[in-house]
């Protein structure tokens, strides 16, 4: 993080005597346009960028974008040249296919407010060294389980232990289903990712490699038919075909799906970003508000300690806008690193750790929800980054996700197989 540092430090000066400059230009209103997805935690950050607008005279004017076109819409945009949107929500998922298309943050002062972690190089950082976002908060995806269930002291430690505890509450008729998460693409964290992962496997070789350069030198090997990989997928089928502890209809879901039949009160287990947290425990929205906690990942059996991911989603600004609009767009993110206030708002509207990290042990001292976060998920020592970050890697993703969805809908015999195809295509897609 010291390259980053230095450019942030560098920078701050020119990016305070440009505010300056737009603070004396004219009395007509400015305006940015914001592009986003919604979700609780973006919508929580642009109130945020409201308060701010409104004490800064600046009209924020919030442009909704489905989170299936986002990307592809997106990209289209920052590739034409367009000025239409003044910050963008940026993904570490895809935070490198755009890095070159954004502009730089070394010159916002109150990313030095964020966590380390979130905004590791490798993941936002352009081929000169510089962030190109700043964060809207940490998301880290957390095993929810229902706390009028099930005891603390009886949580699942292992997968085996997540089947047992799901049948003999569904032998008991308090829920329907054990687990309801996640499988289709981009909700594969929901289940794909975190038993591979819990299982000391990955999509590419090394295990937990993130660094694009030892990937390269190790051929882009794909880890799809290692033996790692095989159990994580043959737990999903039984659990599906088996013993029937997660719908029939689970690899087609998607986050909102999970998320839905766990807020029906029809399953004890499920995984989700903590920014859910808010949705899960409002009465309004939720049959088990006020009955959830989060818990450790069971494990495979390959894996003996505690896992952990978590990452952040970020706030972009597009290279081609006009630089006046720039400064003002960095002047207002800069501001809301600072914003005490607005960030505890938003920690309580939606779970999700803000993006000033000095934030997260004053908020703990009262909320027990953050403790156990930070327990579970924030503190763990053996964390992991929760995708690639290569230009290809959205490609890779689908290849995988193409391939254990094709294994756990078809024959359990015929596994081996499809992960086998799939470790070909999951290698042709990062080595092109």
């Amino acid at each position: 993080m010291t390259k980053s540092k230095q450019w942030i430090a560098a920078g701050v000066t020119g990016l305070a005597l440009a505010v300056a400059g737009i603070g004396s230009a004219g009395a007509q209103q400015k305006e940015l346009r914001i592009a986003y997805q919604p979700n609780p935690i973006q919508e929580a950050s642009i109130d945020m960028m409201i308060k701010w607008g409104k004490a800064n005279d600046v009209k924020i004017v919030k442009v909704p974008n489905s989170y299936g076109v986002y990307v592809e819409k997106m990209t289209a945009s920052l590739t034409s040249g367009s000025d239409q949107y003044d910050v963008i929500w940026n993904n570490d998922d895809w935070g490198q296919l755009w890095a070159h298309l954004l502009e730089p943050m070394d010159d916002v002062e109150g990313l030095k407010l964020a966590d380390p972690w979130g905004i590791d190089p490798i993941i936002f950082n352009n081929k000169d060294g510089k962030p190109t976002t700043v964060p809207i908060g940490h998301t880290s995806t957390v095993f929810f389980y229902r706390t009028d269930l099930i005891e603390e002291s009886e949580l699942p430690k292992t997968w085996d232990d997540m089947r047992k505890i799901s049948q003999k509450l569904q032998s008991e008729g308090k829920v329907k289903w054990g687990f309801a998460g996640g499988m289709a693409m981009n909700s594969t964290w929901g289940t794909w990712f975190w038993t591979t992962w819990t299982n000391n496997c990955d999509v590419l070789a090394p295990v937990f490699e993130r660094d694009n350069a030892v990937l390269a030198q190790n051929g882009w090997k794909s880890m799809m038919d290692q033996p790692c990989m095989r159990p994580g997928v043959e737990f999903w089928w039984d659990a599906i075909n088996t013993y029937k502890i997660s719908p029939p209809g689970m690899p087609s879901y998607g986050r909102n799906e999970g998320n839905a039949v766990f807020t029906s009160g029809e399953a004890a287990f499920t995984t989700a970003d903590s920014v859910y947290w808010g949705d899960f425990n409002n009465p309004a929205k939720s049959k088990v508000a006020g009955k959830i906690g989060v818990a450790f990942y069971p494990l495979g059996p390959d894996r003996d300690d505690a896992f952990a991911f978590n990452d952040i989603w970020g706030w972009s600004i597009p290279k081609t806008i006009p630089e006046e609009r720039k400064q003002l767009a960095k002047k207002m993110l800069s501001d809301m690193m600072s914003d005490e206030e607005g960030q505890i708002e938003l920690w309580k509207k939606t779970g999700a750790p803000p993006p000033n990290k000095a934030l997260w042990d004053k908020i703990a001292q009262d909320d027990s929800f953050m403790r156990d976060l930070k327990r579970v998920a924030l503190d763990v020592p053996r964390k992991n980054h929760s995708g690639y970050y290569f230009e290809q890697w959205p490609a890779v993703h689908k290849a995988f996700s193409d391939a254990v969805i094709k294994a756990v809908t078809g024959k359990r015999d015929d596994i081996p197989k499809a992960l086998a195809e799939g470790a070909v295509n999951v290698h042709k897609a990062a080595a092109n």
